[in-house]
């Protein structure tokens, strides 16, 4: 499996910089060691992403890629500055993918399940163009049929294999479906295996390391905003991928660990510490990861770990990358429009995540449309100058920032929260329901809605407590956090309370034959409760409860 996972995402890794380099007009050596270097650094990052390494890596079956959001202003780097500024913006715009994996619950109002889903629709929607332009790329005077023939035979296969087939048949669907759309390419004249019989088994590329620019001329002060932009768009993809990826990796649903979505951010950001001082392409994570996993099935962090060992081991083998790249434009086409149309129904899946309201709609509906607009030059292309042309070209990045702005301000539109703060212990019991009354005669509810919102802050908070064997530690502090309206309450519980998850035992209630407090707390909070979500970072613990009320 791991070697079919680097099979597939090996053309990826190549293509991306063979694109930047021919079309920024760069030498062949350049290209090479570019090339080289991107499937030794995507190795080590796949490894770390599987192995999690303290705080960097997701722990799951997350694949590392060359990043094609950079494809626009890398082009521009490499033509107006040179390999060596390029490798500069790189490792200098890392330190933000660093403070964005330390700090995520800061900013967990801005990347949403609607933000995350909505860029993630986006950017199926962005490479999309780009797979169906190389579906016709043939020789000239190959038959007409060559292109649809095997494009045909590899995505019926792969689509034949994943629907009705089990087992062993169905974890190599994708290699089987390649090889038999090139099978029937072959027979089109469409496979030229020259380059592969002319490749060496073994070797290494000239040196071509293009060293750091440290001068800082203005052309790096020019690229650095935009850079760091982009930096962030891409980190907010990766955050979709390890959302993704974690919904589709257990047998029984649980919670988003966004412990997990940090150490994806921070892996990532140290692959694009190591590519920018080895001179090639920034990271990503392969958005189709998840939709590898749901294909075959198969979500053990083994495989993510024989990945990044083959990639890396494949960058010493030009004979194997000659063959991968010798793979015909509509086999792979097809492969990718498979890969490519179950990300986009991950997308879709996170914008309704909890459900749609109008706020939910508006915010995913205005971004994709204004996204898809930027990106086929439909929205004031003439009046844009070629800076803002050039970042906003790009749907995943123009639609990504509509989608923030407004969240951000759907949400000053909200009315003022009300907060508190406790040390976490039991004394606090008496304090919360003190401010939570007062809340509730703010909001006009009746003596039944606010019983109701009491006792579910109430076993909350209770849920919280540290255990007996916890108390001795350290002192907790609490803060909570309340808005509401006339039909419905959010409460937001704040603080670090250990490994166990409240939504992933509140699933298990059912299951628990022995009864303690603990469990008498979640039962009732259950019953309480509209709503219960159990948000994990390294740094807090956020806990939403949703109550409905009434005047």
């Amino acid at each position: 499996m791991g070697l079919q996972a680097a099979v597939l995402i090996f053309g990826g890794i190549v293509f991306t910089p063979v694109v930047v380099v021919r079309a920024a007009g760069g030498s062949e050596t350049y290209l090479t060691w570019m090339v080289f270097m991107a499937l030794a650094v995507r190795g080590a990052t796949t490894v770390l992403q599987a192995v999690r390494f303290g705080r960097f890596g997701s722990g799951h079956l997350l694949l590392a890629n060359t990043s094609g959001v950079f494809i626009a202003v890398c082009v521009t780097v490499l033509v107006e500055g040179g390999p060596a500024l390029l490798a500069t913006l790189i490792v200098l715009t890392v330190p933000l993918q660093f403070v964005l994996a330390e700090r995520l619950s800061l900013l967990r109002r801005i990347f949403t399940p609607v933000v995350l889903g909505t860029v993630l629709l986006l950017l199926v929607t962005t490479i999309m163009p780009l797979v169906f332009d190389i579906l016709t790329d043939v020789p000239e005077g190959a038959s007409p049929a060559a292109a649809p023939a095997s494009a045909a035979a590899s995505l019926v296969v792969i689509a034949a294999i994943a629907l009705y087939a089990s087992g062993a048949w169905r974890l190599w669907a994708p290699v089987i479906g390649l090889a038999a759309g090139c099978a029937v390419a072959a027979a089109f004249g469409l496979y030229d295996a020259g380059p592969v019989l002319e490749a060496p088994w073994v070797g290494v590329p000239a040196n071509a390391w293009p060293g750091l620019d440290l001068e800082f001329d203005a052309r790096f002060w020019l690229f650095l905003p935009t850079f760091a932009f982009v930096t962030l768009i891409g980190s907010i993809r990766i955050a979709g991928d390890a959302v993704a990826i974690q919904r589709v990796s257990w047998r029984t649903p649980r919670a988003v660990d966004f412990r997990a979505v940090q150490g994806a951010i921070g892996a990532d950001g140290l692959g694009n510490l190591l590519a920018g001082i080895a001179g090639t392409m920034p990271n990503t994570t392969f958005s189709a990861s998840p939709s590898l996993v749901e294909l075959t099935g198969v979500a053990a962090r083994s495989v993510g770990v024989w990945a990044g060992i083959v990639l890396a081991g494949l960058a010493f083998l030009p004979k194997a990358a000659a063959a991968l790249l010798a793979i015909p434009g509509p086999v792979v086409s097809a492969y990718l429009t498979v890969l490519m149309s179950m990300m986009f129904i991950q997308g879709m899946k996170l914008v309704v995540q909890g459900g749609l309201d109008y706020r939910k709609s508006m915010v995913a509906g205005v971004a994709f449309w204004i996204g898809m607009g930027f990106q086929s030059d439909l929205i004031f292309a003439d009046l844009l100058g070629d800076g803002w042309r050039m970042l906003l070209s790009n749907g995943m990045t123009s639609g990504g920032l509509v989608a923030i702005a407004l969240t951000l301000f759907a949400g000053l539109t909200d009315p003022r929260p009300r907060r508190f703060q406790a040390d976490l212990d039991v004394a606090a019991v008496p304090k919360v329901d003190t401010f939570l009354r007062a809340f509730a005669v703010r909001l006009g509810w009746n003596d039944a809605s606010t019983e109701r919102l009491c006792a579910a802050g109430e076993e909350t908070l209770l849920s919280l407590l540290p255990q007996d064997d916890e108390a001795a530690g350290e002192k907790r502090r609490l803060r909570v956090t309340a808005r509401g309206n006339r039909e419905t309450a959010e409460l937001e519980f704040a603080a670090v309370v250990g490994e166990g998850n409240i939504e992933d035992r509140m699933t298990l209630l059912g299951e628990w034959a022995e009864s303690d407090e603990r469990e008498l707390s979640l039962r009732l909070l259950k019953h309480f409760a509209a709503s219960v979500r159990h948000q994990q970072y390294h740094d807090i613990d956020i806990v939403t409860v949703r109550v409905e009320g009434g005047r």
